[in-house]
């Protein structure tokens, strides 16, 4: 089963506007990738060890989500 679930990542003043877990996770993993991707083509003003670092944060969070979004899919808790 393809089932999306929606978790309140991003929620207005009125608690209505939300945003796919799927869809942060992948902004997350997507940015540390492009990140990555910049510091081997060779872009001087990047830190390659500080990249690294961020994108391996960026990714643990990522897991961390879809790990919440698994749990509520599933009913359990994380």
């Amino acid at each position: 089963m393809n089932r999306e679930v929606t978790l309140p990542l991003i929620v207005d003043d009125r608690g209505t506007l939300q945003v796919a877990a799927a869809e942060v996770s992948r902004l997350l993993r997507t940015l540390g990738g492009r990140w990555l991707h910049l510091v081997e083509a060779g872009a001087e003003d990047l830190d390659e060890d500080t990249v690294a670092a961020l994108t391996i944060e960026l990714a643990k969070l990522a897991d961390r989500i879809d790990v919440a979004c698994i749990a509520h899919s599933s009913g359990s808790t994380p």
